[in-house]
């Protein structure tokens, strides 16, 4: 094999002409002497269009590139400076890297898959880069590999949530593709301007050929999507609904306790009472043989508690009927349950019913079309897992840049491997 074949797949780069290689014993790293092939010479660095040089710039200049034999390796060459007519005087382009960057496109690669396989301490140490370093390489990653990709193209079914990413109430809006189950979109913040600026990126045409949007029972989502998306139908997910009567009912459940520990004779009772949130939490087909009895000391004991548990459990029975009994059967039992709630003279769930009345359509569309928001929400456990596992990045941005990465249908592969 010759010397100048070796050199060039060292390299990997088909724009980039090897022309020699040496060791740095001062720096203890390897490099390679490179030039870019003519038809990439003399370009401007920001929009890669052919100008006349300006002058020879600061002289000679190295790219971190991918390791070789366990060693840092660097590419140098010339960088001369262009006279762009849009950009002024600017640093010739280098076909290898990206303007204005330290590192090759390969390296950025390499570094952008391990930090959504591990943390961002592990990246640095395994690529022998600063902290700080990978932060900055992940969301220019991302931008690169979306680049001419249009996520917004052809989106009809969309789930809508916005998810805490720090303490202090920072939060992120999220909004996911129900086909193709990715990340079309995030921005920091949450609000009626933030919802109202993703349905300016989608653009008028596209919000009006949206069919479907999945949300929860949040108020401000619910009004830009009438204003924004009016031919799409709003649905609300079982999820958040029966959180709703969960939470009744465990205020009920703590309304007896505190009643039994002020009124009753026994005691017991309260202690026994106090002791049963997750015998009424669980689904009844999850029970244990002992939460089962207990549910049953409940009915005997507390009737108005089992009452407010029927209650919980109705809710989650109409999505059910759905499932096996259709639309219509469905339909009317949340009709008998909001009869019933209304009548049921218990007033933790006089809140539930008003706000299942409210969103009463969005719930019935959920039942008819079968769109669930889970999707959303298992996007948003595996968005804190991310953010968890990275440990380190805090900023928006960067958390964009890497959910969209790990989430976003583009996930990054390691340079010069073939994908599966």
């Amino acid at each position: 094999m010759r010397f100048t074949t070796l050199l060039k797949s060292l390299v990997g780069c088909e724009q980039a002409v090897p022309e020699a290689a040496w060791f740095d014993e001062e720096s203890q790293v390897m490099v390679v002497a490179v030039r870019p092939r003519s038809q990439a010479r003399q370009r401007c660095g920001v929009c890669r269009d052919r100008c006349p040089r300006f002058d020879a710039g600061a002289g000679r200049r190295r790219w971190r590139h991918l390791d070789a034999a366990g060693l840092p390796l660097f590419l140098e060459a010339d960088a001369p400076r262009m006279s762009c007519p849009r950009h002024g005087v600017v640093v010739a382009a280098a076909p290898w890297a990206r303007h204005d960057a330290g590192h090759t496109h390969g390296f950025d690669q390499q570094v952008a898959w391990p930090a959504t396989e591990y943390s961002k301490t592990a990246t640095a140490q395994l690529m022998r880069i600063a902290w700080r370093t990978v932060g900055t390489i992940v969301p220019r990653y991302q931008c690169d590999a979306d680049a001419g990709i249009d996520r917004l193209a052809g989106l009809r079914r969309i789930g809508v949530d916005a998810i805490s990413y720090r303490k202090g109430q920072k939060c992120m809006t999220v909004v996911v593709d129900h086909d193709t189950r990715h990340v079309v979109w995030m921005s920091d913040g949450h609000g009626k301007d933030v919802l109202r600026s993703f349905f300016d990126a989608l653009g008028e045409d596209r919000a009006h050929r949206l069919t479907h949007i999945s949300a929860d029972g949040a108020e401000w989502i619910a009004d830009v999507v009438a204003e924004r998306a009016p031919n799409a139908v709003r649905a609300m997910g079982p999820f958040h609904v029966v959180a709703w009567a969960t939470e009744a009912l465990d205020e009920e459940r703590r309304e007896s306790w505190n009643r039994a520990r002020r009124h009753a004779a026994d005691p017991d009772l309260a202690r026994r009472l106090k002791h049963s949130p997750h015998a009424l939490w669980k689904n009844p087909e999850d029970l244990t043989d002992r939460q089962t009895a207990k549910l049953a000391w409940i009915a005997t004991n507390d009737p108005r508690l089992h009452r407010a548990y029927l209650l919980k459990e109705g809710l989650r029975t109409i999505y059910r009927i759905a499932r096996t009994g259709g639309a219509p059967a469905a339909a009317q039992a949340l009709h008998g349950w909001l009869s019933w709630a209304r009548r049921c003279r218990i007033p933790a769930f006089v809140e539930p019913a008003r706000k299942v009345r409210r969103h009463h359509d969005a719930i019935l569309h959920t039942i008819v079309e079968a769109l669930s928001n889970g999707l959303i929400e298992s996007t948003d456990t595996k968005t804190r897992l991310i953010i968890r596992r990275g440990f380190g990045f805090h900023s928006a941005d960067a958390v964009t840049a890497l959910v969209m990465l790990c989430l976003g249908g583009n996930r990054p592969i390691l340079p010069r491997r073939q994908l599966a």
